[in-house]
């Protein structure tokens, strides 16, 4: 509790700095977030196995012909969920998140895909198995959802990072879609986020391990302590990368900072990786502004 309510703590003051840093800045801003939707795309869709590179997510968002094949419906699940990212930065602060909004943004994420299951709920029949998780039954789904949201808008006073940890491992438990959970269950993190007035965060390829414990931690003891982590460092590491571009750093990769400044590589990815320094991910390099 103490190491959340310290990242939370530190959130705020991060957020803070970022409001006082976007003043008259709002083109930067969204510059800022359109640059990172191949990254949100590209990490939430490899977590899900997709083989696009992010490269290769980066040249089918700007429809730049690929060196290889790429099956259609791979080249639709970065389209869509493109698509999805940039609708929810304006929806988000428009209107609250409601059954009827997750129905809508997984239409948008499977069309085309597979039309069938797009923009709805499991039904009579349909079950699913992650892991060694078998979700609930299609007749709780909506029962499981709204009590779902409703915890969550009940507890607005609490930890942002405990509240967005909590339901996101509710809604991947419950598991509501045929296809396309993983991915909208992120979306929705963000979509609340937004709304919120916080800035969206990108769980990571490379963290995959760690977030498959952490629903097997919820699954197995009913505690979300490694989810709050992921979501407590992805929402600093979100902050870091727009103030060094707000406050207007000098940004260099940390190679280069240890280099300059005589202090150990090794020891500064430990402390980016631990989120106790500046740092931030940035198309799968490690960067920190320098002021």
């Amino acid at each position: 509790m103490a190491k959340v309510l310290h990242i939370f703590n530190t959130i705020n003051r991060l957020r803070e700095r970022y409001y006082a840093a976007s003043g008259g800045k709002q083109s930067l801003i969204k510059i800022i977030s359109e640059a990172e939707i191949a990254e949100q795309v590209y990490n939430s869709n490899a977590i899900e196995n997709s083989t696009l590179s992010l490269e290769e997510t980066e040249k089918i968002l700007l429809q730049i012909d690929l060196d290889r094949y790429i099956s259609e419906r791979e080249i639709f699940e970065a389209k869509n969920l493109a698509r999805v990212v940039s609708y929810i930065d304006t929806k988000a602060k428009e209107q609250e998140l409601s059954l009827e909004v997750i129905l809508s943004l997984h239409k948008m994420l499977i069309a085309n895909i597979r039309d069938d299951i797009a923009g709805r709920f499991r039904k009579a029949g349909e079950y699913v198995r992650v892991a060694n998780h078998i979700a609930p039954g299609p007749e709780e789904v909506t029962g499981r959802l709204e009590k779902m949201l409703a915890e969550y808008n009940a507890n607005s006073h609490e930890n942002i990072i405990k509240r967005i940890a909590m339901l996101h491992l509710v809604f991947e438990q419950t598991h509501p879609f045929v296809d396309g959970n993983g991915r909208i269950g992120r979306v929705i993190n963000n979509y609340l986020l937004i709304r919120e007035g916080f800035v969206p965060v990108n769980i990571k390829f490379i963290d995959r391990e760690m977030y498959y414990e952490a629903f097997k931690e919820f699954n197995e003891k009913g505690t979300a302590k490694i989810m709050e982590e992921i979501v407590g460092k992805a929402i600093t590491n979100s902050y870091h990368k727009r103030l060094a571009y707000l406050e207007g750093a000098q940004i260099m990769t940390l190679a280069e900072y240890g280099k300059k400044y005589k202090v150990s590589h090794s020891n500064l990815i430990n402390k980016a990786n631990r989120q106790t320094i500046e740092a931030f991910l940035e198309k799968g390099v490690w960067k920190i502004g320098v002021r």
